[in-house]
């Protein structure tokens, strides 16, 4: 059985989160957070085999392992993809004080891409306690850390980026290419 799933058989859904003060979401370059709900077998995840097939896709490349941070936060430099590999956690996007925000619990195998300037973060970490592995994409510049901030001025950053060309997981077919 192979590690990913495939794309038949995961559920894909997008969000799109108005700005809300200084946290952009999804305002400026319109495109979606987008969850892979089981993406991946749980029975076969390990970080390493998360780490080394992301590689084989070629558009992010694994920088750490980590839960998520419990603060809202969001990057203006780049784009993120994280997978859940141990454990559960609620989650939040777009400022918990966002009407339009999204909360969700993910689990072992969910897959979550997060376009810059998304705001984000842990608000429950499950009793089994939860780790991600998180991915920039290839070439990207350094990731910064954005909090909604007077001064930040992330809305010129987040408008030069580009999009990915390829999906992170699923490649030329995937969701994150798919208009």
């Amino acid at each position: 059985m192979s590690l990913l799933k495939p794309l038949s058989s995961t559920r894909i859904a997008r969000y799109q989160i108005p700005r809300h003060g200084l946290i952009p979401n999804t305002s400026i370059q319109k495109k979606p957070l987008i969850v892979y709900h089981q993406a991946f077998d749980q029975t076969q995840l390990t970080p390493s085999k998360i780490e080394d097939y992301i590689k084989s896709v070629g558009v992010f490349e694994p920088q750490w392992r980590y839960p998520m941070y419990p603060i809202t936060h969001f990057h203006s430099t780049t784009h993120e993809l994280l997978v859940v590999f141990k454990g559960r956690a609620t989650l939040c996007f777009g400022g918990e004080q966002n009407p339009g925000r999204v909360e969700m619990m993910v689990e072992k195998g969910d897959t979550i891409l997060v376009p810059a300037g998304v705001g984000h973060r842990l608000l429950e970490e499950g009793a089994e306690g939860f780790e991600m592995v998180g991915s920039y994409p290839v070439g990207a510049a350094k990731w910064d850390m954005c909090y909604g901030k007077e001064g930040e001025d992330a809305d010129a950053r987040i408008q030069k980026l580009g999009w990915i060309n390829k999906d992170p997981l699923y490649g030329d077919g995937g969701p994150a290419v798919q208009e």
